[in-house]
């Protein structure tokens, strides 16, 4: 059973993972998950996990110690740990990393803050015979944290384990899995009933029952659909 485990400072932030499919699939005993909280492995009254950064600059790094304590306390002796940190300055996030992540059976999530956690545990973990450490990012852009970012790789990959998904049919014609030319293809556009709403018809083709007309056309819409992205 794959487990997830979530180093963060906001531990809370996480209490949406109990609700939808995620939710079923933990109670199902398909997956497991736990939310540990960074300052439970800081020292002192205050329990600071940040500092200034040497060599100045805005902002507070991320101190390296409670984080190397807190992977430490997760590790899996007997398997790999996949230790992924999420920082914008990682590989960006796909679904060909969400299918090659959903066969994990551990791996632990890092929530950096501030200006980031300091990058000496990207470097000390990376020599490490039991873990393979992934930086990642789920965009060109910059959040406050890890946790968004987390919430994302979670659902694109807890989804793609057998037994999560109600009907597992539904992967095989999703976006981005699958590719034309060397081109990733999204999916082709949706429709259901009433046949007209609010002046707009469904495709005739659609009402046809033609099963091979009606997949040639979607998947005419569905490279369509992919070059006006670019």
């Amino acid at each position: 059973m794959p487990l997830y485990d979530i180093i963060t400072i906001f531990p809370d932030y996480f209490s949406v993972l109990d609700i939808s499919l995620i939710g079923k699939a933990r109670a199902g005993g398909l997956i497991d998950f736990a939310i540990k909280d960074l300052r439970d492995y800081a020292e002192g009254v205050h329990k600071s996990v940040d500092d200034t950064p040497y060599g100045g600059g805005a902002g507070m790094v991320m101190s390296p110690d409670p984080w190397g304590k807190a992977i430490d306390a997760l590790a899996n002796s007997q398997d790999v740990t996949n230790l992924v940190i999420l920082t914008p300055a990682g590989k960006k996030f796909d679904q060909k990393m969400a299918e090659e992540f959903s066969q994990f059976n551990h791996v632990i999530f890092a929530c950096g803050r501030y200006e980031g956690i300091d990058h000496r545990v990207t470097e000390f973990y990376r020599d490490q015979p039991n873990f393979k450490v992934h930086e990642v990012s789920i965009g060109d852009y910059v959040l406050n944290g890890g946790e968004v970012a987390t919430l994302v790789m979670l659902e694109a990959i807890i989804r793609l384990i057998p037994g999560v998904l109600g009907n597992p049919e539904s992967l095989t014609e999703e976006s981005h899995s699958i590719m034309v030319d060397g081109q990733v293809i999204v999916e082709y556009p949706n429709y259901t009933k009433p046949a007209q709403w609010r002046g707009i018809h469904v495709p005739d083709l659609l009402l046809s029952g033609n099963h091979a007309a009606i997949a040639a056309y979607r998947a005419e819409e569905a490279v369509k659909r992919s070059k006006n992205r670019e």
